[in-house]
């Protein structure tokens, strides 16, 4: 995983967030399997429930382009002084898809980043047990 490209990406797609209330914008670049990247941002609302955060937003445009081979993902978080992780929501939903090894990296910037697993945000994530049941 070219984890500064992929960061890049993210930024990238942190200029396009909807954060009128927050004002803190957050891009996530989603890697699939043939290193096709999925990109998504931040869209806010006023019932902040309603919110939909980047990483989901990535995930759900692959989702919809057929794709569910994800290896990866980076989110930046430039308005941030600190590295940002994904929120408990997006954590979940990552782990529906993504194996317990696919890196994770997230940050304010290149040198302000967290690199970590999807393994080590969901340390006893049930889903993949749950599944090999079925």
């Amino acid at each position: 995983m070219d984890g500064n490209r992929l960061f890049g990406l993210a930024l990238e797609a942190a200029k396009a967030s909807y954060s009128p209330y927050s004002h803190f914008r957050v891009g996530a670049a989603l890697l699939c399997s043939d290193g096709t990247v999925f990109t998504g941002t931040n869209v806010e609302n006023r019932s902040f429930g309603l919110t939909i955060c980047a990483e989901r937003s990535a995930l759900l445009a692959a989702v919809s382009a057929g794709r569910k081979d994800f290896v990866g993902i980076v989110v930046a978080t430039p308005d941030a002084d600190y590295a940002v992780s994904p929120c408990g929501a997006c954590r979940q939903v990552l782990s529906e898809f993504m194996p317990p090894e696919a890196p994770v990296v997230f940050g304010a910037s290149l040198e302000k980043k967290v690199e970590t697993t999807m393994g080590a945000l969901m340390p006893y994530d049930a889903l993949h047990e749950l599944g090999q049941k079925a």
